[in-house]
């Protein structure tokens, strides 16, 4: 297995400036797209909205297929237009339709400089949850951006807890990894956010930025990680913005620290 680096290209930026935007999303889509220009700042490459921000999952068990759009319906129009207005990348979550009738694609919109969609691969069949009840799985696929010459892999909440995912990212170049959350409330919640999104940082020498919703009903504690496992920035538990620059020097830094990335003997385990 040939050892894994840091790709970096000639000329590219050495930093990425990182807004994280900890707000709760509605039950009414026309409500929540039209927060958006208020709530997505300029003079950010990156602004990190949570999962389900187009429109929140409602209770436990509800039927979200009546709120899919495709991306680019109203709400991926919006993310769109505020991105160009103001230059800058979004990443949103949102219900997208899929070709089952009544479970859409929780789906993570990228719009600005960069454009994609990731459909959530692990669905949150836990704690007492069923999503696959309501949703469909993404296809098995890493989708990665570039924003001002970082690779940014994206994934979803419950996909945090699936090693394999952020690992394949890493293989495919990220430097970052981007995670929207709707992380439910809960014992034991918090602490398992919090360790698992620092953990995806340190065993792929990456950043991790983790875009919460808040409480009561989720946890809050959106998070900007670095790759050797430091916290540069955390929210407490309500609405709350965080900023945070992401350097290159770090990155390069910690891989020579911890080359934990080439010196692995496993071979790793494609999706």
């Amino acid at each position: 297995m040939a050892p894994v680096s840091p790709r970096w290209h000639p000329g590219r930026v050495s930093s990425l400036s990182v807004t994280v935007v900890q707000e709760a999303s509605g039950l009414d889509p026309a409500g929540n797209r039209e927060r958006l220009a208020a709530l997505v700042p300029a003079g950010s490459d990156l602004v990190v909205l949570p999962e389900a921000f187009a429109r929140d999952f409602g209770q436990a068990g509800s039927d979200v297929s009546p709120y899919a759009e495709a991306p680019d319906g109203p709400f991926g129009a919006e993310l769109a237009r505020v991105a160009a207005e103001r230059d800058t990348t979004v990443v949103a979550g949102m219900f997208e339709r899929s070709e089952h009738p009544t479970r859409p694609y929780n789906t993570l919109l990228v719009r600005g400089a960069a454009r994609a969609a990731y459909r959530k691969i692990h669905l949150y069949d836990s704690f007492g949850y069923r999503e696959s009840d309501a949703l469909s799985a993404g296809p098995l696929a890493p989708v990665l951006v570039t924003v001002a010459g970082f690779r940014v892999g994206l994934m979803t909440c419950y996909d945090l807890r699936f090693p394999e995912l952020a690992r394949l990212l890493v293989d495919r170049g990220a430097d970052v990894l981007v995670a929207p959350s709707a992380w439910v409330a809960g014992e034991r919640k918090v602490d398992h956010w919090r360790t698992l999104v620092r953990a995806r940082a340190i065993e792929n020498t990456v950043y991790v930025v983790a875009a919460a919703q808040p409480g009561p009903r989720y946890t809050g504690h959106s998070l900007v990680v670095d790759p050797l496992g430091d916290v540069l920035a955390e929210a407490g538990d309500g609405p709350e913005v965080l900023r945070a620059t992401l350097d290159t020097s770090v990155l390069e830094q910690a891989r020579r620290t911890n080359p934990s990335l080439a010196n692995r003997r496993l071979p790793s385990t494609a999706l």
